[in-house]
């Protein structure tokens, strides 16, 4: 036996080199797949992660009760539990549950976006970041309630709404981070801090342009958008694009005909949340925003700002055909053109305005009309603006001031005509 060499110790060597062997084609295989997986395009990748398998959630947390499809992923998910936090980053310290959320975490510090986005380039340091964006572009909403039919874009968004149907209150440790002023928790440190600017009133992010302020770096990006002109969410059906990838759902929702948000009281149905909340307030008389100058209330802050153009006597839609300007846009389009979109279905006269048209109706249907009455004089009046114009008579209220000389007016017509002595306009 040469070199005095033993049968146990060839066993030994043989022994040594097998797993050698082994641990280098498990290294090898790691590595092969790893190169695979890089050479994926991202089309691909985002192909690969959607046909992951869901699975029965049959392992279930001992402490909270939550479930989930393997035990690895149970094992991951207590560490919210033990407060364990294994991987740290050696730049900064910051530790994690995950190892994969270490190495996305990494990418801040290199500055590293490699999931990048075919439609409009924008990149993300995880794919599953990517996924979620390009349902903006797409429209895309996979996840159904099976309750009432609302789709969302992720699965978290569609267990948050779910909890509407069922009352149930989010696991603790789902949402550990509390605002300390109003008690609302959240799921990310992050989003605590983004909440908290809401009572603090902070806007960190401003725009370079304009010096406009936002709370969030997203909020600002898009804002930018108004001064770039850039608009990367495109309709495939028409190919209008818009600068937000909600305006490009509501958008695509002409196409479609879908109105998934319904009134509960006469079932009448709208494109958007906001439309059914206005809407609503028909229903309900509700007139939040009230003008400071003469109290009148509207249903929609859009209606408020129109009002206070009579007061300002601001006109910012001007005509490049005759010079002349408007409160409102409408007023200024159909001022040439001649168009009158509102008729009378009984008579079938047509009016330039929706409340021309109503007036007018009353004609028709005087045995319903109601009567305003001042409570000064009685006079009555058809019109409930007609009454608190009259109303002015007695409370000697002029609301309608001219910017020029500061003079003040009852009517805003009789201001439009004092500002003809400043203009030099001829009436």
């Amino acid at each position: 036996k040469p070199g005095g060499c033993t049968d146990s110790d060839n066993v030994s060597r043989v022994s040594h080199v097998s797993v050698k062997q082994r641990t280098l084609q498990s290294l090898m295989s790691l590595w092969k797949a790893t190169l695979a997986e890089k050479s994926l395009s991202t089309s691909e990748l985002l192909k690969k992660n959607q046909q992951r398998p869901t699975g029965k959630k049959s392992h279930f947390c001992s402490d909270c009760g939550k479930r989930f499809n393997s035990s690895g992923d149970l094992k991951i998910y207590q560490r919210i539990h033990t407060g364990e936090k294994p991987y740290g980053c050696d730049e900064c310290g910051k530790s994690f549950i995950q190892l994969q959320t270490l190495k996305s975490h990494q990418r801040i510090h290199t500055g590293e976006k490699p999931f990048g986005c075919d439609q409009c380039g924008k990149s993300f340091t995880q794919l599953n970041s990517l996924i979620v964006h390009q349902r903006g572009h797409t429209g895309e909403k996979p996840y159904s309630c099976n309750q009432c039919g609302r789709s969302f874009s992720t699965s978290s968004y569609l267990t948050i709404h779910q909890r509407t149907h069922t009352g149930e209150k989010p696991y603790s440790c789902e949402t550990p981070y509390s605002c300390d002023q109003c008690g609302k928790s959240f799921g990310k440190s992050n989003n605590l801090i983004v909440h908290q600017r809401t009572h603090t009133g902070e806007k960190p992010f401003s725009c370079d342009q304009c010096g406009k302020s936002f709370t969030t770096s997203d909020q600002l990006t898009i804002h930018q958008r108004k001064h770039t002109g850039e608009t990367p969410y495109s309709c495939d059906q028409c190919g209008k694009s818009f600068g937000k990838s909600n305006n490009l759902i509501v958008h695509q929702r002409t196409h479609t005909g879908e109105k998934p948000y319904s009134c509960d009281q006469c079932g009448k149905s709208f494109t958007t949340s906001d439309q059914l909340t206005i809407h609503q307030r028909k229903h309900t008389g509700e007139t939040p925003y009230s003008c400071d100058q003469c109290g009148k209330s509207f249903t929609t802050s859009d209606q408020l700002t129109i009002h206070q153009r009579k007061h300002t006597g601001e006109t910012p839609y001007s005509c490049d055909q005759c010079g002349k300007s408007f409160g409102k846009s409408n007023n200024l389009i159909r001022m040439h053109t001649g168009e009158k979109p509102f008729q009378c279905s009984q008579c079938g006269k047509s009016f330039t305005h929706s409340q021309t048209l109503k007036g007018h109706v009353r004609i028709h249907t005087r045995q319903e009309r109601t009567y305003y009455y001042c409570s000064q004089c009685g006079k009555s009046f058809s019109c409930l603006k007609y009454l608190k114009r009259h109303e002015r008579t007695h409370t000697g209220e002029t609301p309608y001031h001219c910017s020029q000389c500061g003079k003040s007016f009852t009517q805003f017509g009789s201001l439009n005509k004092h500002k003809r002595i400043h203009s030099g306009e001829k009436p």
